[in-house]
């Protein structure tokens, strides 16, 4: 059996069901040095431009052109610096300007090859380039892997808080390689391993169980069980997604956490000071926790979950933030902010047990500011 024969058959696929749109999303190892090949099979010839950032550059951006432009169809490549304050307008003017200057039309590919703020800003550069170019992901850390390259949502940041100027556009592709999860720092790894642990919490039970028993194998990067825990994510997000596109209902459950965790970030200035990942872990615990004040689920369920993030190393609580912290006003200013508001009511998806979330809308403030006081903030 040839090497690339082997990689082949350790590759799993799952598709996002979304009828003509539908795609594929592919994990297993070798994929960036596949991807022209990969690319071709499912979307045609096409020219490709690159997006990526430095960082990422430095390990995987050579393997990628040299796939791309096996045929001379690469335009070029665009290296944006890293860091989540690249999510901006800022960064996304002249860069669709750059992908204007390449010549990129709309049946051309603009490749994201990074993590989420790559994923996030790439996309939605794609999304207004003549009205809608097409993009594939190219995914090259965990969180981006299990989460945001999956289900169309791209966008930038702004002061008033996260991810709150976008668009949902769907890629035509994701090439989730787990080789290049080698070259993420630990500090990284475990960012993206809280959204893993997201799927387990809002509607898996049974994974929460094995992430438990199985983490230090998946922090190994062990083929096996990385792959298990890449791919039971990918499902979970593309069964959603497929239900509930643009987050009218289901979707939303996605956000455990997050309500909170968007408002650590933004107190952060998106910031190295908190990454998302941390910041969504602290944002699960409490909203497990706050759960369990309003009586939804046990406070043997917050205390399980708080232990295992403690486990891997992830923060559980707003102490943990470095830094000053965010006032309680901090803190309700910047969730009022949050996607999900609705006329002007907080929205927070909230738990009855482990694998069990719910989205409970029109919560109150003054319960909110009660639980943050006694979060000590």
């Amino acid at each position: 059996m040839t090497d690339v024969t082997a990689a082949s058959a350790s590759v799993r696929t799952v598709n996002v069901p979304l009828g003509n749109r539908a795609y594929d999303v592919l994990i297993g190892p070798g994929l960036v040095a596949r991807a022209g090949e990969l690319i071709a099979e499912r979307l045609g010839n096409a020219r490709y431009a690159i997006v990526t950032d430095a960082n990422v550059a430095g390990h995987h951006l050579d393997t990628l052109e040299a796939s791309l432009n096996v045929d001379k169809q690469l335009l070029g490549s665009i290296i944006l610096p890293p860091g989540e304050s690249t999510k901006s307008f800022r960064q996304l003017a002249p860069l669709c300007e750059q992908l204007l200057e390449m010549g990129l039309e709309r049946g051309d590919l603009v490749v994201a090859l990074g993590g989420g703020v790559i994923g996030d800003l790439a996309g939605f550069a794609a999304a207004i380039l003549r009205r809608g170019a097409r993009f594939v992901q190219v995914p090259t850390s965990l969180l981006a892997q299990v989460d945001s390259s999956v289900g169309g949502k791209t966008g930038i940041d702004t002061p008033q808080g996260k991810n709150l100027i976008g668009a949902f556009h769907q890629p035509g592709l994701v090439l989730a390689d787990t080789d290049v999860l080698r070259t993420l720092s630990p500090r990284e790894l475990r960012a993206g391993y809280a959204e893993v642990v997201k799927y387990g919490l809002l509607g898996d039970e049974a994974f929460f169980v094995w992430l438990e028993q199985n983490y230090p194998a998946v922090f190994a990067l062990e083929a096996e069980p990385l792959t298990h825990a890449v791919e039971t994510s990918v499902k979970a997000k593309a069964g959603i997604v497929g239900r509930d596109e643009t987050e009218q209902g289901e979707r939303a459950l996605l956000n455990l956490g997050h309500t909170f965790g968007h408002a650590f970030e933004a107190w952060c200035g998106y910031s190295d000071r908190l990454l998302h990942g941390e910041a969504i872990a602290i944002g699960m615990c409490l909203a497990f926790r706050f759960s369990a004040l309003r009586g939804d689920c046990t406070a043997a369920d917050a205390e399980r979950t708080a232990a295992h993030f403690a486990a891997v190393g992830l923060p559980t609580t707003i102490a943990e933030i470095p830094g000053d912290k965010p006032d309680i006003e901090a803190m309700m200013k910047l969730m009022a902010q949050d996607k999900k508001v609705q006329r002007g009511q907080l929205t927070f998806i909230l738990t009855h047990g482990i694998g069990k979330a719910y989205i409970a809308r029109n919560v109150a403030g003054d319960e909110v500011r009660a639980f943050l006081a006694g979060e000590a903030v």
